[in-house]
C-alpha cells in the first residue's frame, strides 16, 4: 500500500458494515447512521446525504520503537480477513496540552503505558489502521482507528481497549466516540459483534 493513504468513513444509509452502536467515551458523540462505508483516494466521490464523514491519512508509524516495529511486521495481519466480520471505529481528539508537549514526550508517555506492547497482545486476532486527521482542514478528530476481528475475539477486543483506555495518554483525551460494526453479509445480516 503506498503511502500516504488517504481514508474516509462515510457515515450515513449504505456501506459494507452495519452500526451496531454509536457510545460517546468522552465529549460528544455522533449521530447514529445505518452504515458506514470506507471510501479511500486522495478526491473521493463522497454520497451528499451523509450523517458525517471522518477523514484520515495513513502514513507512517509514530511513537513505536524499532523493537516494536518488527513485532508489528511480523504479527500484524492485514485488514479485508473473511473472517474479521467485526469492526470498531474509534475517532479521538487530543487536548492542547498533548500538542503542547515535545515529539520525545508524547513518545515518552507512550512508551510508559505500553500503547503498542498493549496492541501487541491482540495480534493477530485484531487488525488496526491509524489514520492521522489533525492536519485536515476542518477535520473535529486527531485520529481515527479502524479495527477489524472475528466474532470469537471480540472480549479481547473489549479487554484491550479498556487497557489502553486506562493509560496515562488517555488522560489528553478530550472527545472519544466508539462506533461498532458488523459487516454486512450478502444473504443478509449476519449477527452483531458488541460485547453485553
Amino acid at each position: 500500500m503506498p503511502l500516504p493513504l488517504h481514508v474516509s468513513f462515510v457515515g450515513g444509509e449504505s456501506g459494507a458494515w452495519r452500526v451496531d452502536r454509536v457510545s460517546e467515551v468522552v465529549g460528544d458523540s455522533l449521530s447514529v447512521p445505518k452504515r458506514v462505508d470506507i471510501v479511500e483516494g486522495p478526491e473521493p466521490r463522497l454520497p451528499r446525504d451523509s450523517a458525517w464523514t471522518l477523514k484520515g491519512v495513513v502514513s507512517n508509524i509514530r511513537y513505536a520503537t524499532r523493537d516494536e516495529l518488527k513485532q508489528l511486521g511480523s504479527k500484524q495481519e492485514g485488514l479485508g480477513r473473511p473472517e474479521a466480520t467485526c469492526a470498531a471505529l474509534i475517532p479521538i481528539k487530543k487536548n492542547e496540552a498533548w500538542w503542547a508537549l515535545s515529539q520525545d514526550e508524547r513518545t515518552q508517555i507512550m512508551l510508559r503505558g505500553k500503547h503498542t506492547a498493549i496492541g501487541l497482545d491482540y495480534l493477530p486476532a485484531v487488525a488496526r489502521r491509524l489514520h492521522h486527521s489533525r492536519d485536515i482542514h476542518g477535520e473535529s478528530f486527531d485520529f481515527i482507528t479502524w479495527f477489524e476481528y472475528a466474532p470469537e475475539a471480540s472480549e479481547a477486543f473489549e479487554e484491550m481497549v479498556v487497557k489502553l483506555r486506562a493509560t496515562e495518554e488517555w488522560k489528553y483525551v478530550d472527545r472519544e466516540v466508539d462506533i461498532r460494526l458488523t459487516k454486512a453479509a450478502d444473504s443478509g445480516e449476519r449477527r452483531g459483534c458488541t460485547v453485553q
